[in-house]
C-alpha cells in the first residue's frame, strides 16, 4: 500500500467514543448473535449522535489527501485574474463544503475555475431554473451541478445522505459543495439542508471562502460536526471571522435556520 492510499484510509476513519462503543458492543463475547448482545450494540448505536453532541465539534487535524490532475490553464487564469488559492488537502473522500460569503455573481466563475484548478470533483446544489435552459443545463450537470426544486420538499437531503453512504462504501468520491445562504442579498441565518447532510452522513464540513480582501480562495478549514447546531455554528462563526465577500455589507448571518 503507497502511503498515498494510507493516507486517505487513515483520513476516513474519524475516531469518536460513540463509534468506539458500537464496535466493541458489536464484538462482545461471548456470543455475538445473542439476543443480549444485539441490544447493547443496538443501544450504543441509539446513543451515538448523543455522544458526538457532547464531544461538540472540533477542528479537523488528521491528515489530508492531496488532489492531482488539476488544469494548469485554469491555474494560470486565476493568477491572470489576480487570485490564488490556499489549499492543502482534503480530509477524505467524502464531505460537504459549505461556501460564505456569497455575495456577488463573481463567486460561482471563481468557484468553477478553482474546481478545475484544483481537479475537484464534486457535486453542487443550484436552483432547478438553471438546468431548464438546454446547452447551460447539460454544462451545468457536467460540472457537477444538482437541480433544486426550492418550492416543494423533494427528500433532496436523506438522497444525498445514502449516495454519501454509497460512495463511502465503494471508497469513492462525493463531495458536496452549498452555498448556504442561498442568495446573494443579506439573509439572517443559513438554509438547513446541508447541515443536515453533514450531521447525518457523519462527513466533515469544509469552510471555504472567496476573500475580495485578499484576492484568495480559501479552503484549508475543516470541522468535524457534532449535531448541536449552536456550538456547531459557533465554531464556523470563529473560523469564518475576517472573510469578506464582494459586498460585504450582503454578507448573512452564521447560524442554522429553524
Amino acid at each position: 500500500m503507497n502511503p498515498r492510499q494510507t493516507s486517505e484510509r487513515d483520513a476516513d476513519q474519524r475516531p469518536s467514543a460513540a463509534n468506539d462503543a458500537v464496535a466493541l458492543a458489536e464484538r462482545s463475547p461471548p456470543d455475538p448473535g445473542t439476543a443480549a448482545v444485539r441490544a447493547v450494540a443496538s443501544a450504543a448505536k441509539a446513543a451515538a449522535p448523543a455522544c458526538a453532541a457532547a464531544a461538540g465539534p472540533r477542528r479537523w487535524t488528521g491528515p489530508l489527501v492531496t488532489l492531482t490532475g488539476g488544469s494548469a490553464i485554469a491555474r494560470w487564469l486565476m493568477r491572470l485574474a489576480g487570485w490564488k488559492i490556499a489549499f492543502n488537502g482534503l480530509p477524505g473522500r467524502q464531505g460537504v463544503v459549505m461556501v460564505y460569503p456569497h455575495t456577488s455573481n463573481w463567486d460561482f466563475p471563481i468557484g468553477v475555475f478553482t474546481k478545475w484548478s484544483l481537479g475537484f470533483r464534486l457535486r453542487f446544489w443550484a436552483k432547478d431554473s438553471l438546468f431548464k435552459l438546454p446547452i447551460v443545463g447539460h454544462w451545468m450537470r457536467g460540472i457537477g451541478g444538482v437541480a433544486v426544486n426550492r418550492r416543494e420538499a423533494t427528500g433532496l437531503v436523506g438522497q444525498t445522505v445514502e449516495q454519501i453512504r454509497q460512495a463511502r462504501a465503494r471508497d469513492d468520491w462525493y463531495w458536496l459543495i452549498v452555498a448556504p445562504e442561498g442568495t446573494r442579498g443579506y439573509v439572517d441565518s443559513w438554509k438547513s439542508g446541508a447541515y443536515h447532510v453533514a450531521v447525518q452522513s457523519g462527513v466533515p464540513v469544509g469552510l471555504a471562502s472567496f476573500d475580495y480582501a485578499t484576492r484568495t480562495v480559501v479552503f484549508t478549514d475543516f470541522v468535524e460536526v457534532s449535531g448541536d447546531a449552536d456550538r456547531d455554528f459557533a465554531l464556523f462563526a470563529e473560523v469564518l471571522q475576517g472573510r469578506r465577500g464582494k459586498h460585504q455589507d450582503q454578507a448573512g448571518a452564521i447560524r442554522l435556520r429553524r
